[in-house]
């Protein structure tokens, strides 16, 4: 490729610092709002189980203290490993407590570290400028905001991956005849496999991206000989051993349960045109289709290394969605890995008409910079505007209000948000819990009616818990049933039935 001499010169470095700067003040907005503005039980989730590692390690922490923790976290699904709570929960000791800001600082960190990957990794295929400009995608789109400063393991499995994805092509780059074999190759091969193995431990879902991305690059580089590559079999044990032991050896039956559960039970979902275009028309909302095609269009295009990388990517997302139907078009973090590629793919696309950009007059391409920056400023300002939009600061005093309502040792079952887990990590009270009436609960009984097995689900519970009001009117024969009892409590956005 023939770079102008605009391309070649360090000017891109500002506007890369700039760009950097704004990615990572934009996700520590409202830092210490509670985790309720993105996917709220996941994060709670998360959030109780880095309260459990923090008490187990908290001198201080009394015996009771610890049991709830430890029974809090035993309550919430745990399909993989704890490590971004792990970090964050020993993080708790920097801030005198349990803070939230301090998963935030985390995952941005980390997101900003694959940025800088993702910006070099672009950077051999298009100019800088083209770079820039897709770089500036990956840190402002307003959903990419939202979901790399969440605390869940996406944004760190996704930024591993980020970073073993360079360093593969890395890999790919140097193993030509006259390299293949040298120190600089190994070092490559290493490295990828150390990060695409922590990401697909972190999280397995990413495995479909990552065997997909290493088979393809493999092949390229080394063609049907690739098995006589002793960095091939190095990087392919170091990728596949974490995450085999963890998945396969020490927690079978959580994955088994979670593959009967999501994948099997719910794989009729493809066999239906409607479950493709409810997942098209997710991606659009999240993406735009216009970006999400042109990304696409990138990887048709781009230079054969690139070509074989960014093709395979899209042929693992397309395979991991048709394994999780379902979450395709309900869960959006489970899209967290489709803003690198696409950024990858708007780096190729655009590179020509930055190019010809650089080659125009001043008055053309001052123009130019100015309209890119002006959608830059209107995107961050957008993704700023979601996150401030609303404040959750009232959410801990009302939960802990919901909590000293009923004693620690009544027996209680909840109609409730997130599983519980607001009441858990905010008021210190765990309850059973009344089924919601959920697309997903539809989909799995269509014809369950949870009022007739009221007397059964009750059997032994002191109260009923009701704070989700909007989940008690989808369900009137519930709502008829519970009138016939006497309130033991009512406050605002709450009424506690007594059963007994």
């Amino acid at each position: 490729m023939t770079l102008s001499l605009l391309s070649r010169t360090k000017t891109w470095s500002i506007p890369f610092i700039l760009l950097l700067t704004l990615g990572g003040l934009l996700r520590l907005l409202d830092l210490t709002d509670p985790p309720l503005d993105f996917h709220t039980s996941r994060q709670l989730r998360n959030s109780l189980v880095a309260r459990e590692i923090y008490y187990n390690a908290l001198p201080s922490a009394t015996e009771e203290q610890r049991q709830l923790a430890a029974s809090f976290a035993n309550s919430v699904g745990k399909y993989e490993p704890p490590v971004i709570e792990t970090i964050v929960a020993y993080s708790y000791f920097l801030t005198g407590g349990e803070n939230i800001a301090v998963a935030r600082v985390w995952v941005t960190i980390f997101w900003l570290a694959a940025g800088v990957a993702l910006f070099d990794l672009m950077r051999r295929v298009a100019s800088p400028w083209a770079a820039l400009v897709a770089l500036a995608y990956y840190f402002v789109l307003p959903f990419s905001v939202e979901v790399s400063r969440s605390f869940q393991p996406d944004p760190l499995m996704t930024s591993a991956f980020i970073i073993g994805v360079y360093f593969l092509y890395r890999w790919s780059e140097d193993s030509s005849p006259l390299l293949a074999g040298t120190n600089s190759t190994w070092k490559w091969a290493i490295l990828a496999g150390v990060f695409l193995g922590f990401a697909t431990f972190v999280k397995v879902i990413i495995a479909f991206m990552v065997g997909a991305a290493a088979i393809a690059l493999v092949l390229f580089t080394l063609g049907k000989d690739f098995w006589k590559s002793k960095q091939v079999w190095a990087m392919a044990t170091i990728m596949v051993t974490p995450a085999l032991l963890f998945y396969v050896v020490l927690s079978s039956g959580r994955s088994t349960e979670y593959f009967f559960a999501w994948t099997v039970a719910l794989m009729k979902l493809i066999t239906s045109t409607d479950f493709y275009t409810k997942w098209l028309a997710f991606l659009g909302t999240l993406f735009g289709l216009t970006i999400l095609f042109l990304g696409i269009a990138g990887a048709l295009i781009a230079p054969s290394r690139m070509r074989w990388l960014l093709v395979s990517l899209w042929i693992g997302y397309l395979l991991y969605g048709l394994t999780l139907p379902f979450q395709m078009y309900t869960h959006s973090y489970y899209h967290i890995q489709l803003i690198p590629l696409i950024a990858l793919g708007l780096a190729v696309v655009l590179n020509p008409l930055t190019e010809s950009v650089a080659g125009m007059g001043g008055v053309g391409r001052v123009g130019f910079i100015a309209l890119v920056v002006a959608v830059i400023g209107y995107q961050a300002y957008a993704a700023r505007s979601v996150l401030v939009a609303e404040s959750f600061r009232h959410e801990p005093a009302f939960w802990n209000e919901v909590g000293e309502a009923f004693p620690s040792d009544a027996k209680v079952i909840a109609l409730t948000q997130d599983y519980g887990y607001r009441l858990m990590l905010y008021g210190w009270r765990k309850v059973d819990l009344w089924p919601l009436a959920t697309e997903l609960s539809a989909e799995r009984n269509p014809d369950k009616d949870n009022a007739a097995q009221f007397d059964e689900l009750t059997e032994g519970k002191d109260y009923f818990l009701v704070t989700a009001f909007g989940q008690l009117e989808k369900q009137p024969g519930l709502k008829k049933i519970l009138d016939t009892y006497p309130i033991a409590f009512e406050g605002e956005g709450f009424i506690l039935y007594d059963l007994r």
